[in-house]
């Protein structure tokens, strides 16, 4: 149950790291309205407060983060930019996961 949680926590993490970026993005590239930085900036705050609510070392949550950051990004290229992933983004992204598992879920003795 613990590796549900964890996995949600960071697609959820994932999910506001990326709203936090592309707003601000929409308005230095498309010429959006410069409000977008406030949400923006409280999306940034909602992944940084989502990142400490894991009860392991913030160095290895950061690390593991990144490949749960990655596959939501390939996502991202999907949903939003309308993109499809080619199996290379496919792959990269699962080693990216594995890589996370590895980790998050290793036997530890400490």
């Amino acid at each position: 149950m613990l590796e549900f949680k964890t996995i949600g926590l960071f697609l959820i993490t994932a999910v506001a790291e990326i709203v936090g970026c592309y707003l601000p993005y929409l308005w230095l590239t498309q010429g959006r309205s410069v409000w977008l930085l406030l949400p923006a900036g409280l999306s940034l705050a909602l992944f940084s407060w989502l990142l400490s609510l894991h009860p392991t070392a913030a160095g290895r949550v950061y690390a593991a983060y990144g490949g749960v950051y990655v596959f939501v990004a390939i996502l991202w290229l999907w949903a939003v930019d309308g993109i499809r992933p080619t199996l290379w983004d496919w792959v990269g992204s699962g080693v990216a996961l594995l890589g996370m598992a590895i980790i998050m879920f290793a036997p530890r003795s400490a």
